[in-house]
């Protein structure tokens, strides 16, 4: 176990059973969030994920809840996924290894199931959750949507359309099992750069046009790699800049999607 996730060994994760369980998820996403009431999923969603053969799971300090994670099931063509909808974990436990601990428990389950793919959507302008799912988990990615939930009123989005990267969690790769005891991907030394400025988020915040330019630019660089046949293989911060490392999908040891 990492020593950041030594710290808080009282919390426990579990998978919810209960109604009252999954109400508790949707109060977690008031509180992580500050969410509009029309931006939250509700409790109903829980439970529908839960008896289809998804993933709901709570973690809980004692008697408070201090995180979740849902997903639901999915198919690439004949290839089982899970697809992780939404994880989150309250401010105050944020930044303490839980929710890596909520990653590796989703990883644990869905292998005891035989699923062999996890993935998820991600802004590519929020260069920490980048560094999380590429450097402390081992995702690769090759696929990009532009404005994938549309324009919305949640502050989180502040007013830019909804670009999202697709990372794929392949749970038995060579890169997942090392990302599993710290060792970070090896990326080619050729590999091919796209930068995401380190004041992106004061960008979003204040409203500046920076953080639209920035994000047409990503989306045009993105899609031209990917259509190229590049995947994104690592991730390194330089000088508060976000850097995606890019190289050739024939270099990675994973499914053809």
């Amino acid at each position: 176990m990492n020593p950041e996730e030594q710290r808080i060994p009282e919390v426990s994760i579990e998978v919810c059973t209960t109604l009252r369980e999954m109400r508790e998820c949707v109060n977690l996403q008031r509180t992580i969030w500050n969410d509009a009431a029309e931006d939250l999923i509700p409790s109903s969603i829980f439970v529908v994920a839960n008896k289809i053969g998804g993933q709901v799971l709570l973690a809980h300090d004692e008697a408070k809840a201090v995180g979740f994670a849902l997903a639901f099931p999915a198919f690439h063509d004949e290839l089982r996924y899970l697809h992780s909808h939404i994880a989150g974990v309250v401010p105050e436990y944020q930044n303490r290894g839980l929710g890596r601990r909520l990653k590796w428990k989703q990883r644990d389950l869905a292998l005891e199931m035989q699923i062999p793919l996890m993935e998820w959507t991600f802004d590519p302008l929020a260069i920490r959750n980048a560094y999380f799912n590429i450097v402390r988990l081992g995702a690769v990615i090759r696929r990009f949507h532009s404005n994938l939930y549309g324009v919305t009123a949640s502050p989180l989005h502040s007013g830019l359309p909804t670009d999202r990267l697709v990372a794929e969690w392949w749970l038995s790769s060579p890169r997942v099992d090392n990302a599993l005891t710290d060792k970070a991907p090896i990326t080619a030394p050729d590999a091919v750069r796209i930068i995401v400025p380190g004041e992106m988020e004061d960008w979003k915040k204040s409203g500046s046009p920076y953080a639209a330019e920035v994000q047409s630019r990503l989306k045009l660089e993105f899609q031209e790699l990917f259509t190229q046949g590049f995947a994104v293989t690592g991730f390194r911060m330089e000088d508060r800049n976000g850097i995606y490392l890019l190289e050739p999908q024939k270099n990675l040891a994973v499914h053809s999607l």
